[in-house]
């Protein structure tokens, strides 16, 4: 049984503890409405963008002579996963399930017989996939000095990708992020972005319009497709943002929790412990008197 002295030391710990994740879980909350704000702005564009390029794309047969970017490589032997994590932990599962969904993908090509490539980004991970994966991580890309990726990080993954893509290293590449839905529900979720999938365009008047493009669709297009790669990649670092830090609230706010329960435990048995030793020393004193 642990002496009063103990008791007294562990629940000076918890407490102290305590104060960590009730100050951790205040500021991911400040943190999380400015994420959220942000990941929420950057949607309506995205999916803008999207509706032009669908607009763009069904004007056109895509053939050999179409943006690489859109037509393809004319293969899909090499896929190149795309897994977007954060660099810090104490997050609950935000990293872990994007990792998982990433690991369910390549196992699942692989056992349709395709090559299975990593492009990791932030650092945590990084780990999981090194154990099953040590040989098909392609590239990874350091955000450890950046403290919040934002559009020129995106900028950078995607001329890298497109340099990887350019120069044949992969033919199909899937984002693995997690899609932010609320402070407790963060969903991981993935996503083609190489070659770009045409959107689907809804049949409405002013969509079936005759529109004259100057340049042609093709030409557009080409222009377009690395911005939007640009913006979906963007995206999805904010959906991140947004999910890590409604993930690491919640799982703070479990912490602190969880540290009352077990201080409001341990002070129950150390008024126990102390009101047991209080007794017996009665009794002592008691059992000395008697004696005398």
């Amino acid at each position: 049984m642990a002496s009063l002295k103990e008791l007294k030391g562990r629940i000076n710990s918890v407490k102290s503890t305590q104060k960590i994740t009730k100050a951790k879980q205040m500021v991911a909350a400040a943190k999380l409405r400015k994420a959220q704000a942000a990941a929420e702005a950057a949607r309506p564009y995205a999916a803008r963008l999207a509706t032009v390029m669908g607009s763009i794309a069904s004007k056109i047969t895509v053939s050999e002579s179409s943006p690489k970017l859109l037509a393809g490589t004319g293969n899909d032997q090499i896929h190149l996963l795309v897994v977007a994590n954060s660099d810090k932990g104490l997050a609950g599962a935000f990293n872990s399930n994007i990792v998982k969904a990433a690991l369910v993908a390549a196992r699942r090509l692989r056992a349709e017989g395709k090559t299975v490539l990593f492009y990791l980004v932030g650092r945590k991970g990084r780990a999981v996939i090194r154990r099953e994966y040590p040989k098909d991580i392609l590239a990874m890309f350091d955000t450890t000095e950046v403290r919040e990726p934002g559009y020129t990080e995106a900028e950078k993954i995607a001329a890298e990708l497109v340099t990887l893509y350019e120069a044949g290293k992969f033919d199909v590449a899937h984002l693995f992020y997690s899609k932010f839905r609320s402070a407790l529900v963060q969903e991981p979720t993935e996503q083609q972005i190489i070659p770009v999938p045409a959107p689907k365009v809804a049949e409405t008047a002013a969509g079936s319009a005759a529109v004259e493009y100057e340049p042609d669709e093709e030409e557009i297009l080409a222009a377009l497709l690395p911005r939007y790669l640009k913006t979906q990649l963007f995206g999805a670092l904010l959906e991140n943002m947004a999910s890590e830090q409604g993930a690491s609230m919640t799982a703070m706010d479990n912490a602190t929790r969880n540290a009352g329960d077990l201080i409001g435990k341990l002070t129950i048995q150390y008024n126990r412990s102390r009101q047991a030793a209080i007794t017996t020393e009665l009794i002592e004193i008691i059992a000395g008197a008697e004696a005398l």
